[in-house]
């Protein structure tokens, strides 16, 4: 009788499955921004269209796609603006959007592209052109020049990923994550002049669980710059070089300053930059904090300062000559650093007379000058040496 039963259930589960209507999955609505004006012609003013567009994917409740075609695609200043209905976006960028050739008409906004409150959202390809060399120019002349707007920006926004964008030329920082919870950075590209200022490649403050993965950042300045307020950040090969290297600061202007904790940077390449690995802090009272900090497995080749924690920084001697960083820094771990340095100094830890750089770990750091073992120096700092003796008489 029993098995009676198990064969009548099989056969009814069976009949139900064969003759059911197959579950159709909807592919999200693809809203593509030529529908609403865009020219991809390069000069034609596309920024209504992009926010039509827009209006329609973040009003939409079902997942959405906005889509950029090939060609070339002018805008001015866009912000995405959310809350938006669904937390299932995706921009599918094919072309390349053009910031205006007149670097004064974005040049005093902030930024260029910005993704405000919005939850889920994807921004895969493309290329971003911020045209920025007339502003460097600018800025390089002394003249009165605009600070610059950033080409994007993501701020109050959590659940993000940017995947195989391209930035070239930003007139500033070419990618900027800020105040944002879980998000992936993959596959970008990000190239500028190696003497554009203020060119940051992707910078990073007040966020947490953010991942930088698989990425190439040649510009003027940092590939990588983390501000204050970054927690549980993981950045994973990326090459970088032109630039000034992964920097973790400056922190410390402000005397109220969240702290940085939680960071590891491992398997990344630096070629001709100015630093290699850096924390840098402004020398003036603060109550910020960066600790417990691994940099790992890092390959450095001819690098001005490959290993460098700079609590004295002090730019044009201006608002703190004289003054103690008041940064506390903690818990810093170098392991598997090695490769060649463009100066007789390698590892060079100046911090603060106040508050001493403690935790510091060597593990295996093999650093070269004219293919002989380079030299460390070390100011107030305590910590452990292994597998690299120039070191041991530092710390």
């Amino acid at each position: 009788m029993e098995h009676t039963l198990s064969f009548l259930a099989f056969a009814l589960v069976f009949i139900l499955f064969a003759f059911s209507p197959p579950v159709i999955i909807a592919e999200p609505a693809q809203y593509s921004v030529q529908s609403y004006g865009a020219k991809p012609d390069g000069t034609t003013d596309s920024t209504k269209a992009f926010l039509a567009a827009w209006d329609q994917v973040c009003g939409s409740t079902a997942p959405a796609s906005l889509y950029v075609p090939s060609g070339k695609f002018s805008l001015g200043k866009v912000t995405f603006q959310g809350p938006c209905k669904n937390s299932a976006i995706v921009v599918t960028i094919d072309g390349t959007l053009v910031a205006p050739s007149d670097y004064s008409s974005i040049g005093d906004e902030k930024n260029w592209l910005m993704f405000e409150h919005v939850d889920g959202v994807t921004v895969s390809g493309g290329i971003l052109d911020g045209q920025g060399t007339g502003l460097w120019s600018c800025k390089t002349s002394g003249k009165g020049c605009p600070e610059g707007a950033t080409s994007i920006e993501f701020s109050n926004s959590n659940n993000i990923e940017i995947n195989g964008l391209a930035s070239q030329d930003s007139q500033k920082f070419h990618i900027v994550i800020n105040s944002c919870q879980n998000v992936k950075v993959q596959n970008v590209k990000v190239s500028a002049a190696g003497d554009s200022p203020n060119t940051d490649g992707i910078h990073v403050e007040s966020s947490t669980g953010v991942t930088i993965l698989n990425s190439k950042i040649g510009t003027g300045d940092d590939c990588v710059s983390v501000g204050p307020g970054t927690t549980n950040l993981w950045v994973e090969n990326v090459a970088c070089g032109p630039g000034h290297g992964i920097s973790i600061g400056s922190l410390g202007k402000e005397l109220d300053e969240a702290g940085v904790q939680n960071v590891t940077v491992k398997t990344s390449t630096f070629t001709g930059t100015e630093n290699g690995v850096r924390i840098k802090s402004w020398g003036r009272p603060s109550n910020g904090f960066a600790r417990n900090i691994l940099f790992q497995h890092a390959v450095m080749t001819n690098v001005q300062n490959p290993i460098l924690i700079d609590q004295n920084y002090c730019p044009g001697d201006k608002n703190c000559p004289n003054q103690e960083s008041g940064v506390k820094i903690s818990d810093v771990t170098y392991q598997d650093i090695h490769g060649s340095s463009a100066t007789e100094v390698a590892v060079k830890l100046d911090c603060s007379t106040k508050y001493p750089c403690t935790g510091i770990e060597l593990e295996d750091v093999k650093l070269t000058y004219n293919n002989r073992p380079a030299e460390a120096s070390c100011t107030n700092a305590a910590g452990t040496v292994s597998g690299f003796a120039e070191a041991s008489s530092c710390l």
